[in-house]
């Protein structure tokens, strides 16, 4: 599993959260698990590929929010998806 970091500024109630979890799934239909936390303004993403980072933040700024960087990494192993 990959685990995708996105800062994201702009999200203010948990509506926003929605917004971009939706626009993250719209965007890429196969992800396994997306968090977002308007208090650590950022996206958290666990998919089994690799994401296209343009093609994720266009998903988020079409919905308003402002993405920023971006990090990627194998998520831990025992990691699981319900949970935590």
């Amino acid at each position: 599993m990959i685990k995708t970091i996105l800062e994201v500024d702009g999200m203010m109630c948990g509506m926003c959260e929605a917004h971009v979890n939706d626009s993250v799934r719209a965007a890429f239909p196969a992800v396994k698990k997306v968090t977002s936390s308007r208090a650590k303004k950022q996206t958290e993403i666990l998919s089994e590929e690799p994401l296209d980072e343009q093609k994720l933040k266009d998903a988020i700024s079409a919905t308003g929010y402002i993405p920023g960087k971006m990090t990627a990494s194998e998520a831990k192993k025992g990691f699981h998806l319900f949970g935590r």
